[in-house]
């Protein structure tokens, strides 16, 4: 393991992993590596074995699928403490159905699926934790679909930035958009000519103020508010 004690704490108290009691926590961190990657540089390819899923320790991951032209479009760009790829474990056919590509230099935390099925099937009770776990993430992502796929781009966009809210924040706020426009745009289904107008807008009306890439928020409830 070549995990420091700091992050393994971190990761710990991850849902796929809180579930577990310490012996089985042990069992899995002592098989868990950390993988450094280059910007641009392939974590794995749409098709490739599936043998580990992935923590992004730092960085961005871009999961994408590439269209028959050779467009590329994003299925979701994956942020730090975050993991991805754990759900091919759980299906028939073990080969990952996205491609992985570092957005940014990123470090990414490689977890073992055989080993962590063979925990999960040693206890019922570690199983049905980790179930609940799942179904509340699952009720937050058909929230997000609906918003994608019912409400109209602003609406989108001003959640996606209600989002990016420094915690704790009441009046005002200040944030830097951590993805380029193009990605956000891709993220929100929308163009990024589109985006960039909405943007103009809300600027327009008071709601932001743009510098670059920091969004300054002068009314932070009139931003969760605006419609």
């Amino acid at each position: 393991m070549d995990i420091e004690v700091g992050a393994a704490l971190s990761i710990r108290n991850h849902y796929l992993f809180s579930s577990l009691d310490d012996e089985q926590w042990h069992s899995l961190i002592s098989r868990v590596d950390a993988a450094h990657f280059a910007a641009q540089e392939m974590l794995f390819r749409r098709g490739d074995d599936a043998e580990r899923f992935y923590m992004v320790a730092e960085g961005q991951i871009n999961l994408f699928l590439l269209s028959r032209d050779g467009h590329q479009k994003i299925v979701e760009v994956v942020m730090p403490g975050n993991t991805f790829a754990e759900a091919v474990m759980f299906m028939d056919m073990q080969k990952y159905p996205v491609n992985a590509q570092a957005l940014t230099r990123s470090t990414v935390y490689r977890f073992p699926n055989r080993e962590f099925v063979e925990l999960l099937k040693e206890s019922n009770d570690t199983c049905l934790r980790l179930l609940g776990d799942v179904c509340r993430r699952l009720h937050a992502r058909l929230v997000e679909v609906e918003d994608l796929t019912v409400q109209n781009a602003t609406h989108r966009l001003l959640r996606y930035l209600t989002a990016q809210l420094p915690e704790g924040c009441k009046d005002s706020a200040s944030f830097e958009l951590g993805l380029s426009r193009q990605v956000i745009a891709s993220r929100l289904s929308i163009q990024p000519e589109t985006l960039s107008r909405l943007m103009r807008s809300l600027v327009k009306d008071g709601v932001i103020d743009v510098d670059g890439r920091i969004v300054h928020v002068p009314d932070v409830q009139r931003l969760k508010n605006f419609e």
